[in-house]
């Protein structure tokens, strides 16, 4: 058993992005509804911890409020006082498809401040890793604009503390969300003390990034590195990603701490996305960075919500990563699996291969990874 911080607060539930359907707001032909990034599926998975009695196996900690200072880390103060004034108005976009509600700009700093927090917990030794349920998630937020449902950039925020205030000379950054992390990407595209990968369906969202080619700039050529996979992969597509990509570069770059963008919106019932990544898939993928993490840098390992959109799959994905990285098995299965059973979420396809062929030839530019070609 694993001292697994769990990291939440109620005001994540209450940030408002607005009625609408999927990614759009509600009018002309768009019905009232609820967007996609609603609270449902984070809170579900909090109450899914509680029920089956792994909540009580956990650190459970406060988030605490990232300050202004800690914010421009990362975002220029003119975005940060746009974020203000639309929060206090009580709506608007604080760019691209980034919904700001009533004291959206208070719970976006309660947000990247839980991603500090967990950050510095597992840093300093008083956990061995930690699952920050943040929300509104991160990773697409530039330093100038928001986008896609992300405001702060939680996580950059968190890994830049980590180097400006901790003292860390190597972070690496796993995003697994199926949508690239752009936001990270930008942010830390010419520091080489940085390891970004971004594993994501590809051309998804945002348009024109998350390619192949784009692998970082001056000193820090090779360490971004972006896996763009086909529409339908799987369990079995992810982890040769992370097995012919990941763990020999990793390896290499020798980080002091790892940090899952844990977006589980490749899941097989997701609605923004079109992957088969099952239950079962996300507690594997997470098996798998926890021993890189053991074997690498004493397990130091962070997870912080982003994307899944799927209220009924999402919590029982999330709960399978927050075992794993507790060291602790629940009753609970996977309810769903069965009437899909047949779905080939276990076979690794040629043109899956290929695609991570593809990935692996451009980063021998840079790294001891080996490649067919």
């Amino acid at each position: 058993m694993r001292k697994t911080g769990f990291i939440c607060d109620e005001k994540y539930f209450w940030h408002d992005t607005g009625n609408g359907a999927l990614f759009m707001p509600a009018g002309g032909f768009i019905q009232s509804h609820e967007s996609s990034e609603n609270p449902e599926t984070k809170r579900r998975f909090k109450n899914l911890l509680e029920v089956s009695g792994l909540m009580d196996d956990l650190v459970q900690m406060k988030p605490r409020y990232a300050t202004e200072e800690e914010i421009r880390y990362y975002h220029t103060q003119p975005y940060i006082e746009k974020v203000k004034q639309l929060s206090a108005l009580g709506y608007g976009d604080a760019g691209s498809l980034a919904m700001v509600g009533k004291d959206s700009y208070e719970i976006a700093l309660l947000s990247a401040g839980g991603a500090i927090q967990a950050v510095e917990a597992v840093v300093k030794g008083n956990l061995d890793n930690a699952y920050a349920l943040t929300r509104p998630p991160g990773h697409h937020a530039e330093a100038s604009e928001g986008m896609g449902y992300c405001i702060f950039n939680n996580v950059v925020i968190a890994a830049k503390y980590a180097q400006k205030v901790l003292g860390l000379e190597r972070i690496m950054i796993l995003d697994w969300d199926v949508h690239h992390g752009n936001g990270t990407e930008s942010a830390f595209y010419d520091d080489p003390n940085v390891l970004f990968i971004s594993l994501h369906q590809e051309r998804l969202f945002p348009a024109g990034r998350g390619n192949v080619e784009d692998t970082g700039t001056g000193a820090a050529l090779g360490t971004n590195i972006n896996i763009p996979l086909p529409a339908g992969t799987g369990n079995a597509g992810y982890l040769h990603a992370l097995q012919e990509i990941v763990e020999p570069i990793a390896t290499e770059f020798k980080p002091q701490l790892i940090i899952i963008s844990a977006g589980q919106d490749a899941g097989l019932f997701d609605p923004l996305a079109r992957m088969m990544v099952t239950m079962d898939g996300y507690r594997r993928m997470t098996k798998f960075v926890i021993d890189l993490a053991d074997k690498l840098c004493n397990g130091k390992l962070v997870a912080c919500h982003e994307g899944g959109y799927s209220a009924a799959y999402v919590p029982f994905c999330s709960l399978a990563i927050v075992e794993e990285l507790s060291d602790q098995r629940t009753d609970v299965e996977d309810p769903f699996i069965e009437g899909f059973k047949d779905l080939p979420v276990d076979e690794l396809y040629d043109l899956q291969r290929e695609y991570v062929e593809k990935v692996k030839v451009e980063q021998a530019k840079y790294w001891s990874i080996s490649t067919t070609v």
